[in-house]
């Protein structure tokens, strides 16, 4: 999973976290001492505003296991009872990803449902814009005849995602979604979203329509977008619209500005429908297929390299890429390729994003919070300095002495000490790769490249 998930779960990983420190420490456990941890874990899953009933049930299952034969006489039964949990959270959250189920013939109709101003057209058009990556024809559903604009704002963000729009102004909800089946058909249109209304609370009038729709147009999925920031609302919602809808499935917003994280660990346990998408930023692209292993994964502060593959492999060049990869092994990397890596980083989201995803850097993320370092600016003062060096400068970083320091300084606005820290970060850099050539890739060089003091934080 990518973007900006790493946001939600943070205080709770970071309690988390304390707790598991406290165990380790034990060496042998006792029932007193798995009973303490689970007592500051379900603390924990309170903070993160996960439902009571879910942390009680969650915590009592974890209980029940930990204090088993097997993990009480292991060798190492602290991180016995850290696997335990990891299970424990993924069979919470669902244990696979869910993906679209698509209809045997087309079109699959999907119905998408929620409350006013949980995201629901733009995550109307996201989802579009994901399945017309995957080589798929979505045709967007205009059936919000109510809010003002909202078929402007439907069709100014289908443009950018190049998706077609069918829309039969302030008509009938109920006849737009039929009539927009008959033109799929005839189109060739193999995927219909249906952005229905949305109100600012669940009511008997909404609740008719999106049954008269469900009824005339037997869509195939019926997802419910819920802003996951509303905490146990969101939960509340889900709970109300699966028992007059029977959903299929929960499209998970704002997952980006969510710390606490309650609503993606409590929906599927309260409603037994799973969180198939989340949405982890503004950008249309910023969807993601809902990992229950991998944020699970994210949560215990173990990282989510597989989504951050999958990030570089759909925002990176891949051309671009490549050629600097050869330029790595080779040891024969300059600062304006430096500058270019800054760049392709930069296309898949912020610094602290990509270094959470990475297993054993969630330390240096609190370090970074704790300094009060923003990783975003400081790449930016990075490149600022990179673009005030000329070619040659920038190809033989040896030539640049005292006076082409404060030269170089003065042009970017910042002090000559910042661009001696970055020559003794790319210099770190450089010879950290060597080490990492010679050792055949057995060391990371994360640390080297993003640590404390690499000159970049």
């Amino acid at each position: 999973m990518i973007g900006g998930a790493e946001m939600a779960f943070e205080g709770l990983s970071e309690r988390l976290s304390l707790a598991f420190k406290k165990l380790r420490s034990k060496g042998k456990l006792s029932e007193n001492d798995v009973k303490e941890a689970m007592r500051e874990v379900k603390l924990a899953l309170l903070e993160a505003d996960v439902n009571y009933k879910v942390a009680k049930t969650f915590t009592n299952r974890i209980s029940e296991r930990a204090v088993g034969e097997a993990v009480m006489q292991s060798l190492t039964p602290s991180q016995m009872v850290i696997k335990i949990v990891n299970e424990e959270l993924i069979a919470l959250m669902g244990q696979k990803g869910e993906k679209i189920n698509f209809a045997a013939s087309p079109p699959t109709v999907i119905l998408l449902c929620g409350l006013q101003g949980s995201g629901k057209t733009t995550h109307a058009v996201k989802l579009a814009l994901k399945q017309k990556k995957m080589g798929h024809r979505p045709l967007l559903v205009a059936c919000d005849v109510y809010r003002p604009a909202a078929i402007d704002q439907l069709q100014v963000l289908a443009k950018k995602a190049d998706v077609p729009v069918f829309e039969m102004g302030k008509d009938d909800p109920v006849k737009i979604a039929k009539r927009a089946i008959s033109h799929a058909k005839d189109y060739g249109n193999d995927i219909v979203i249906l952005d229905t209304a949305g109100r600012l609370h669940v009511d008997e009038e909404l609740m008719n329509e999106l049954k008269n729709i469900k009824q005339e147009t037997s869509p195939t999925e019926i997802l419910l977008v819920v802003d996951s920031m509303t905490g146990q609302d969101a939960v509340n919602v889900a709970t109300s619209f699966n028992e007059l809808l029977d959903i299929t499935g929960v499209i998970l917003t704002k997952l980006d500005g969510d710390t606490r994280g309650g609503a993606a660990l409590s929906i599927r346990e309260v409603t037994g429908k799973p969180i198939k998408f989340v949405g982890t930023g503004e950008k249309l692209e910023d969807l993601e297929i809902f990992y229950p292993d991998r944020m699970a994964s994210r949560i215990l502060g173990m990282g989510d390299v597989l989504s951050l593959i999958e990030q570089a492999e759909t925002k990176m060049d891949a051309e671009s890429a490549e050629k600097l990869a050869g330029k790595f092994v080779k040891n024969k990397i300059d600062l304006s390729d430096f500058l270019e890596q800054l760049n392709q980083i930069k296309k898949m989201g912020s610094i602290k994003s990509i270094l959470m995803k990475l297993p054993g850097m969630s330390s240096i993320t609190s370090k970074m919070d704790e300094m009060g370092v923003d990783g975003d600016e400081q790449m930016a003062r990075t490149e600022a300095i990179i673009l005030s060096m000329t070619k040659k400068e920038r190809e033989k970083p040896d030539i640049i002495n005292a006076s082409r320091k404060r030269r170089i300084a003065k042009g970017c606005g910042l002090k000559v000490e910042d661009v001696n820290k970055l020559l003794k970060s790319f210099e770190q850099m450089q010879k950290t790769m060597k080490q990492f050539k010679n050792m055949k890739g057995k060391r990371f060089p994360g640390k080297a490249l993003f640590g404390k003091n690499s000159g970049l934080f």
